[in-house]
């Protein structure tokens, strides 16, 4: 048994394309837990070696054959990086990679058995699962769909953000479904449509959510990402004070094959914003901003999204006042699509309410219902999407 496993280390030890893998965390432990048991002199150290595998494996899954089919899937390395580029890739590296995945197929395949009979301990260990995939064919099928899988952070994650300057994902993303959305049909569908342009590679438009606060625009966008993050779809937020850092952001998107919504929420400025002038040579499509797999989706509360005073109007300081009130008007017309979330009249309100709380098993057709439920609305100042949903939450709570 020890020269079976002697054989399976040194083969992962030559690892050339996938040796990124072997310093992830539960395949490091694996390795240290082969080769004590190569080298048995020291049953102490192989038991701590085990305990510390599985310590390791069961913080992520008890599985480890979808484990080490996970890590080879997301690893972002030479051969996946040109086939998502639809470069060449030589016959060497090919057998190279299928050589590889063979390896790491007999790695995921190892049993608690296997390992405890190497240790000559006939005492408890824990033990894991394995399942039987065939590493090979799943993974070319992945290179095949680059464009649906992706690689990387960005095969193991579908939601990010920026974070000084670079791209990070979001590790527990919200959940929201397009079926937690009640009203505003139209409006989610003309953003699905356009959605689904992008991810076909057809002409997509930057989109601008406008209306009142609380109906539910934000909500739409993240929905929509995870409706379609199967398709390919990712989404980035991005806060207004790092408008500066979308060029750099987009130029590192360019050349991956997935397509990505970049979301700046809750846009507006002041006329003297630096970052206004940031965002207009953005959606005009500079040479450093300009991709075919990225479009912005921007949400506001105010409709031009510049906040305009009075002196603005009447010209201010500027001689040419027409020229001003066009220059804080110009930033919403450079969005190919801008829709507007109005906030509901009371039937649309009620029935948005009566949606969301028949999802949760509430009896809402009744009068008493929506009679609470427009108290509720007074109380908070006036009807919207949130204030349906928070009214439920209510009643959930009582």
């Amino acid at each position: 048994m020890n020269e079976y496993l002697s054989a399976l280390y040194i083969r992962l030890k030559t690892v050339a394309v996938f040796r990124n893998i072997l310093s992830d965390g539960v395949i490091n432990a694996l390795l240290s837990l082969l080769d004590s048991c190569i080298n048995n002199n020291d049953k102490i150290s192989a038991a701590d070696n085990y305990g510390n595998f599985v310590h390791e494996l069961y913080n992520n899954t008890d599985n480890l054959s979808e484990y080490i089919f996970g890590a080879v899937s997301d690893d972002e390395n030479v051969f996946v990086k040109k086939k998502s580029h639809g470069e060449a890739v030589s016959e060497e590296m090919t057998d190279c990679v299928k050589a590889e995945l063979s390896v790491f197929n007999e790695l995921a395949s190892l049993t608690s058995v296997v390992i405890k009979e190497a240790m000559g301990y006939d005492g408890f260990l824990p033990s894991w699962r394995t399942t039987e995939i065939d590493f090979e064919t799943e993974y070319f099928s992945r290179c095949d769909n680059i464009s649906k899988y992706g690689y990387g952070i960005y095969a193991k994650y579908h939601m990010f953000r920026v974070k000084d300057g670079a791209v990070a994902p979001v590790k527990n993303p919200d959940t929201i479904s397009l079926s937690d959305l009640s009203g505003y049909h139209d409006e989610r569908q003309t953003i699905i449509n356009n959605t689904k342009a992008l991810l076909s590679g057809k002409p997509a438009a930057n989109i601008l959510l406008s209306g009142d606060a609380g109906t539910g625009k934000s909500s739409t966008v993240k929905a929509v990402v995870n409706e379609l993050k199967g398709e390919g779809l990712r989404i980035v937020e991005v806060r207004k004070e790092q408008l500066v850092d979308i060029p750099s952001v987009i130029e590192e998107l360019n050349s991956n094959p997935l397509k990505f919504i970049l979301f700046i929420d809750d846009l507006s400025f002041s006329q003297a914003d630096d970052n206004f002038n940031a965002l207009k040579a953005i959606l005009e499509g500079s040479v450093t901003a300009k991709s075919n797999n990225v479009v912005i989706y921007a949400t506001s509360n105010r409709r031009h999204i510049v906040r305009e005073s009075f002196a603005d109007r009447d010209g201010g300081d500027d001689i040419h006042r027409n020229d001003t009130v066009q220059e804080l008007m110009s930033l919403s017309e450079r969005f190919g699509l801008c829709i507007t979330f109005v906030k509901p009249d009371k039937k649309c309100y009620l029935e948005i309410a009566k949606n969301i709380a028949s999802s949760y098993g509430i009896d809402a057709e009744n009068e008493k219902f929506s009679l609470d439920a427009e108290r509720f609305a007074l109380k908070k100042g006036g009807r919207s999407a949130r204030v349906a949903r928070q009214f439920v939450d209510s009643l959930r709570a009582m």
